[in-house]
């Protein structure tokens, strides 16, 4: 399985569009190679370089496993999680300094989650330990000014 984006390479540099500094909307995803038994999937975006820990940014679960891509600016069907903004939608790349890595992952799962909507990344990645049939993994880089 994997995650792509027409707005930045594997490991480059996110236009501002989709950033604090922009428009902060969400990028374009392209999703390739589900497998064939997933039943839904999941889309966490999260800062590991954060100052005060890892900080997330995007969060969302029980994705319809056909999906091919979830165009720019939108959220996909699914249930939202709380990102660390303390919204239910994408939050942009906002680092306070210097370069920052962001992780857009991907998750095919075996079933629904049954999880509340507004469910913390903590809480839906406990509810998917035994469930994850693949992952894909898509960075990009950040800074501001």
């Amino acid at each position: 399985m994997k995650l792509k984006s027409s707005a930045f390479e594997k490991g480059g540099e996110i236009p501002a569009k989709y950033t604090c500094d922009g428009d902060d909307v969400s990028p374009p995803l392209e999703i390739i190679d589900v497998p064939e038994d997933t039943e839904t999937l999941a889309l966490v975006m999260d800062d590991p370089d954060a100052p005060m820990g890892v900080f997330d940014h995007w969060v969302v679960w029980n994705i319809p496993a056909d999906i091919s891509s979830i165009p720019e600016d939108t959220q996909p069907e699914g249930t939202p999680g709380r990102n660390d903004f303390g919204r239910l939608d994408y939050g942009g790349p906002c680092p306070p300094s210097g370069t920052h890595t962001y992780r857009f992952k991907l998750y095919a799962l075996d079933r629904d989650l049954d999880l509340p909507r507004g469910s913390a990344k903590g809480e839906l990645q406990r509810e998917m330990e035994g469930h994850v049939l693949d992952e894909s993994l898509l960075t990009g880089d950040y800074s501001r000014g």
